[in-house]
Order: C-alpha cells, then sequence, then structure tokens
C-alpha cells in the first residue's frame, strides 16, 4: 500500500461574535497581525506581511452571529510569549482578563479570556536550554531536507 501525506491544510480558524469588529481589533493589537479583508459581519487578521507566519500560520476569521457566548471554548490557543508576565500585563491592557476554568494554581500558564470571553492561554517562556534544544533540531531538519 503506497502511503500519500494528505493535501488538505488549514486556511483559517473561525470565531464567532456579535462584535467582529471589537473582537479582531483585540487580537490585532495582542497578536500584532494585519486586517486583509473587512466587512460589518465579518474581519480576517493575517499574521505581518514578510514575517516567518505570514502564508504559515492560519488566518483569523471573525464572525457576527446573533447570540453570546454561551459555554466554555472546546478549542483555544496557546501563546508562547519570551515575557509571560509583561505579555499578561499587556493583555490585561488590550482588555482581556484572567479567568478560572479549573486549572488550579500549580500551573505554568495563565488562562484568558478576550473581551467576548473566548478563553486562550499564556504559557511560560522557553528556557534557554529549551531554546537551543530547538535550534539544534531546526538545524537538522534543514540538512535533512538539503
Amino acid at each position: 500500500m503506497t502511503h500519500t501525506l494528505p493535501t488538505l491544510g488549514i486556511q483559517c480558524f473561525n470565531l464567532d461574535t456579535t462584535d467582529p469588529d471589537r473582537i479582531a481589533s483585540f487580537w490585532q493589537e495582542a497578536l500584532g497581525w494585519r486586517r486583509t479583508h473587512e466587512t460589518p459581519d465579518e474581519v480576517v487578521l493575517e499574521p505581518p506581511a514578510g514575517s516567518p507566519q505570514d502564508g504559515v500560520a492560519p488566518d483569523l476569521l471573525f464572525l457576527r452571529v446573533p447570540e453570546e457566548r454561551s459555554v466554555k471554548n472546546r478549542w483555544h490557543p496557546d501563546l508562547r510569549p519570551t515575557d509571560q508576565a509583561a505579555e499578561v500585563a499587556r493583555l490585561e491592557e488590550l482588555g482581556a482578563t484572567r479567568t478560572d476554568v479549573g486549572q488550579g494554581d500549580d500551573v505554568s500558564w495563565i488562562v484568558m479570556a478576550d473581551p467576548d470571553g473566548n478563553e486562550f492561554c499564556v504559557l511560560r517562556a522557553f528556557s534557554a536550554d529549551e531554546l537551543a534544544e530547538i535550534a539544534a533540531e531546526a538545524a537538522v531538519k534543514q540538512q535533512g531536507s538539503s
């Protein structure tokens, strides 16, 4: 049997909201992404043009729906900062809040919610050793693909 890789890729992540402009504005500031499409009912954010994420990371599509969010998210983003405390403070200034989803006090991440209440996690920064290991793994992959 021949094994072929799927040709399916993730184009975008969709987020339902009663106010696409408001929530897209929060995420635009939080991530430093750019708006590439905007109507009253939908807004698309993409990574900065020319950045390592451009054309690689899925777009974020904010879609207008009539109802408010009513249950805990089944899927949420984990964000990896270089300085967790500074990023949490910045996100709070943008309108995010810390929230408890039962994570306990002994975890290394901070659970937050955007202005619509959509949860996301701010992870701890990678250590110098972890960054060195990631760089070494990337170098090995690069050599293997050339």
